[in-house]
C-alpha cells in the first residue's frame, strides 16, 4: 500500500505492540519472569467489575432509555413501513386546544415542503378571543411533583406508542427523513421522562403561567421539551408552536392530554408569532417565556416582556450560533469528512447547531477537500419518505428563497467550491460548499445545507479562535486532532456552550449532552441538563432599601468595568452517564462579570460575595458603598443602556426601579443581559459548558474494556 495509507496503520501497532502491558513487549523482555507473560487472565478478573448496560438501562435507574430503531435491519425497516404505511395519505385537522370554547380565526391548508400537491391537512389559527380565553383559564398544575412525573413518564410512553403516525408527520409536514423522525421522537420522549425525574427533586413552587414558543426545525422534541419541563415544576402552559408545523404539535398536546395533563394546564395556541406571540409574551398574567429561534426575535420578546411581565419574569432562549469547526493536520480524513457532512447537511442543515464555517489547515486542505467532495456526491436528495433518501427539503419557499440567494451571490464571485444538482420539485436546496475568508465574512446564520470553508496556517490556530469568539455566537464548535494539548488549547479558549471533539457537532442527547449556549446564542440554563426544570420556578427573593439617593458616577463605573477580570477556571466538572467509547463532562464557569447594584451597601456587598465564589468578576454599586471595585451612590437606571463590558446584573430592589432596570436591559443591542433579584444569586452566576470526546478516536482507550457479565 501507499506510504500515506499505511503509516498511521504502522504508527499504531507500534504504539500498541510497545506498551508495557503488551504481550508482544513483554515476551522479548526478559526481565519478565515466563509466569507473569503466561498468566491466565481469569484470575486476574474481579466480578465486581461492571457488566456491560443494555441501551435500554443506559440511564437506569433514574429512566428507561427512549426506543431506537436500526435503519440498517431488515426487521426494523419492515416494522417501520408497515407501521406508517396507514398515514402516507392521510389527512389531519388541528386547532386551538384551550380550556374553554373555541372559536377560530383562519384556516390554513397544510402541504408537504418535498411535494406541494400532498395535501397533509388543515390548521386552524387561534383567534383574539381564544388567546383571551387561553390566559383566563391557565390554571397551574397542583398535582404532586410525583404525580405530574408518573403523567409525563406516561406521555412518553404514548408518544413511543405513537411512534407511526408522529414518523409519518414529521415527514409529511416537517420534511424530516425517517433517520431525523428517530432521533426527534427519541428526544421528545427522552425530554418527558428526563425532566419528570428533576421536577420530583425540586423544593420551589412554580412560577405560575409559561408561554412556550418553539421552533419547526424540532417540531416535537423541542416543543415537548419546553412544556415538560414547565410542567414537571407545576406551572400552567400556554404553548405556541411556529406556523410551518401545527399539526405535529397538535398531536404531542393530544397525547400529553390523554396521559393525564390537565387542560386548563397545557393550551395549544396555533398561529403568527404577530398575534398569538406578542399577545402571550406581554400580557402581565404569564410568569416567564421559554423561547427558541432568532436573537431578534428573542429581543423583542424581551423588550416586550420588560414593558409589561413581572421585572424577574425569565426569557430562557436558546437563539442559533455561527458554528464552526476546525480540522487540523493530524485529523483522520475519513472520519473527519464522515462528521462535516453529516453536521452541514442531515436535516438539511436546518438545525441550530448545525456547521456553518469549516477551517481546514492548509497542509491537508487540497486532499481533505477533494475527499469531502466525493462524500458528498454520494448523498441522495428525493422524498423524505423514501428510506434511501439522505437530504429533504428545507421548511418552506421563504426558507429556500433566502438560502438560494445567498448561494447565487456567492456563485457570481466565483466562491462556490462545490455544489450538488438540485430537484426540480418542492422546496429544495442543495448541498452547498463556499469559500471564504473566516468566520467574519458570514453577517447572519444560513439556515440550510451551506457550508463555508476557509483555510489557516498551524501557527494561526490562536487566531482562528479568536475570530470565532469575536462573532458574538456561542452555540456550538467541532474539532478534529489527534493531538491532545492542541484540543485542550482551543477548548480551553473557545467561549461556546457545546463542544465536540473527534465526532459531528449535532448531538444533544437529553441527560448526556445538556444543549444550550452562551453570548448571542441564548441565556441558559442548558435543555436537557441538571439546572433546566428549576429555572422554571420561583426563587426566594427579599428587597433592600438604598441608603441614600445620590447618583453615582457612570464614567467611574465604565472605569471599574473595563478593569474586572472574571476567572476562566471551572468551578466544577461532572461527568455524565453516556454510551461506552464517548465522554460526556459539564462544566460550570463563572458568568462573567457582575454588576452588583445593592441597593443598599449591606445588599451589594453580600451580592459581590456570592458573585465572586462564583467565579464572575464583581463590580459593586450603592449608596454608602466603599471598597475596592466599589462606587459610592445609586445608579440610575437608564445608565445600564450605555454601559457595557457586564454580562449580568443583580438588585434587590423594588419592582419599580427592577422594571426601569429591565426597560434599559432589554432595550440593548447584542445578547440578552439579564436582571436577578433572587435572596441567593449562586445558580444565577453560573453558565454551563459541555464537552463531548468521541474516546474510541484517540487510538485506544481503556474505557472501552468492560467487563461483559
Amino acid at each position: 500500500g501507499a506510504h500515506r495509507d499505511l503509516l498511521a496503520y504502522l504508527v499504531r501497532r507500534l504504539l500498541e505492540n510497545g506498551a508495557n502491558s503488551s504481550f508482544v513487549n513483554q515476551i522479548v523482555d526478559e526481565t519478565v519472569p515466563p509466569e507473569t507473560v503466561a498468566a491466565d487472565p481469569f484470575e486476574t478478573y474481579t466480578p465486581s467489575n461492571q457488566p456491560v448496560s443494555l441501551p435500554v438501562d443506559l440511564y437506569a435507574p433514574e429512566r428507561a432509555n427512549s426506543k431506537g430503531l436500526d435503519l440498517h435491519d431488515p426487521i426494523d425497516l419492515a416494522e417501520l413501513d408497515a407501521a406508517r404505511g396507514p398515514w402516507k395519505h392521510h389527512q389531519w385537522s388541528a386547532g386551538p386546544m384551550i380550556a374553554g370554547p373555541v372559536h377560530g380565526g383562519e384556516h390554513e391548508p397544510v402541504t408537504n415542503p418535498c411535494d406541494p400537491r400532498d395535501k397533509v391537512g388543515d390548521l386552524t389559527l387561534s383567534s383574539v378571543r381564544d388567546i383571551e380565553t387561553a390566559l383566563a383559564g391557565a390554571t397551574p398544575w397542583k398535582a404532586t411533583a410525583q404525580e405530574r412525573a408518573n403523567v409525563l413518564t406516561k406521555a412518553s410512553d404514548l408518544y413511543e406508542d405513537n411512534f407511526a403516525e408522529i414518523f409519518a408527520l414529521l415527514t409529511r409536514e416537517a420534511g424530516k427523513t425517517p433517520l431525523d423522525a428517530i432521533a426527534e421522537l427519541r428526544e421528545a420522549v427522552d425530554f418527558l421522562r428526563y425532566y419528570a425525574a428533576r421536577g420530583v427533586e425540586l423544593d420551589a413552587p412554580a412560577r405560575g403561567v409559561f408561554s412556550c414558543i418553539s421552533p419547526w426545525n424540532f417540531p416535537l422534541a423541542i416543543f415537548t421539551g419546553q412544556i415538560a419541563a414547565a410542567l414537571a415544576a407545576g406551572n400552567a402552559v400556554i404553548a405556541k408552536p411556529a406556523e410551518p408545523t401545527g399539526l405535529i404539535a397538535a398531536l404531542g398536546v393530544r397525547l400529553l392530554h390523554a396521559a393525564g395533563v390537565p387542560e386548563t394546564a397545557l393550551q395549544l395556541l396555533p398561529g403568527p408569532g404577530s398575534v398569538v406571540g406578542a399577545k402571550i409574551t406581554s400580557d402581565p398574567r404569564i410568569s416567564g417565556v421559554c423561547f427558541t429561534g432568532s436573537t431578534a426575535t428573542a429581543q423583542r420578546i424581551n423588550r416586550a416582556m420588560a414593558t409589561d411581565l413581572q421585572p424577574t419574569a425569565p426569557l430562557i432562549a436558546e437563539t442559533g450560533g455561527l458554528n464552526a469547526m476546525i480540522v487540523d493536520s493530524t485529523a483522520l480524513p475519513e472520519q473527519a469528512v464522515k462528521d462535516i457532512v453529516t453536521s452541514a447537511f442531515q436535516s438539511a442543515g436546518q438545525r441550530c447547531s448545525a456547521l456553518r464555517m469549516l477551517y481546514l489547515q492548509e497542509d491537508i486542505a487540497e486532499g481533505f477537500l477533494k475527499m469531502l467532495f466525493g462524500a458528498m456526491d454520494e448523498l441522495t436528495l428525493g422524498d423524505p419518505w423514501d428510506l434511501n433518501t439522505d437530504i429533504g427539503p428545507v421548511i418552506n419557499t421563504t426558507a429556500r428563497d433566502g438560502i438560494a440567494a445567498h448561494i447565487e451571490a456567492a456563485r457570481k464571485d466565483g466562491r462556490v467550491l462545490k455544489a450538488l444538482p438540485t430537484p426540480d420539485h418542492g422546496t429544495f436546496i442543495a448541498p452547498t460548499v463556499i469559500r471564504v475568508n473566516g468566520i467574519a465574512d458570514l453577517k447572519r446564520e444560513v439556515f440550510g445545507p451551506v457550508m463555508h470553508v476557509a483555510t489557516f496556517a498551524s501557527h494561526q490556530l490562536d487566531d482562528v479562535v479568536d475570530e470565532i469568539n469575536a462573532t458574538g455566537y456561542g452555540l456550538t464548535f467541532g474539532m478534529h486532532s489527534r493531538i491532545d494539548d492542541r484540543v485542550d488549547q482551543v477548548s480551553r479558549r473557545l467561549r461556546a456552550g457545546n463542544m465536540y471533539i473527534n465526532r459531528n457537532q449535532i448531538g444533544a442527547i437529553v441527560g448526556s449532552q445538556p444543549f444550550g449556549g452562551e453570548g448571542l446564542s441564548g441565556t441558559g440554563p442548558k435543555a436537557g441538563g441538571p439546572s433546566y426544570v428549576s429555572r422554571f420556578t420561583t426563587p426566594k427573593r427579599e428587597t433592600a432599601t438604598a441608603n441614600g439617593e445620590e447618583l453615582a458616577s457612570v464614567d467611574a463605573v465604565q472605569r471599574q468595568l473595563d478593569g474586572a477580570r472574571p476567572s476562566e477556571t471551572p468551578l466544577n466538572t461532572v461527568s455524565l452517564p453516556g454510551p461506552t467509547g464517548e465522554s460526556n463532562r459539564l462544566s460550570e464557569f463563572g458568568r462573567g462579570v457582575v454588576l452588583c447594584l445593592g441597593p443598599s451597601p449591606k445588599a451589594a456587598r453580600e451580592q459581590m460575595d456570592i458573585a465572586l465564589n462564583n467565579g464572575c468578576a464583581a463590580v459593586g454599586v450603592a449608596p454608602g458603598l466603599s471598597a475596592e471595585a466599589c462606587i459610592d451612590g445609586y445608579l440610575n437606571p437608564q445608565a445600564l443602556a450605555g454601559l457595557h463590558g457586564f454580562d449580568a446584573v443583580l438588585c434587590q430592589a423594588d419592582d419599580n426601579v427592577l422594571r426601569a432596570m429591565r426597560i434599559a436591559l432589554a432595550g440593548r443591542a447584542g445578547k440578552l443581559i439579564p436582571l436577578f433579584a433572587e435572596s441567593d444569586f449562586a445558580d444565577r452566576c453560573r453558565i454551563e459548558r459541555h464537552i463531548c470526546v468521541d474516546t474510541t478516536a484517540a487510538g485506544g482507550n481503556a474505557s472501552l474494556l468492560a467487563e461483559v457479565s
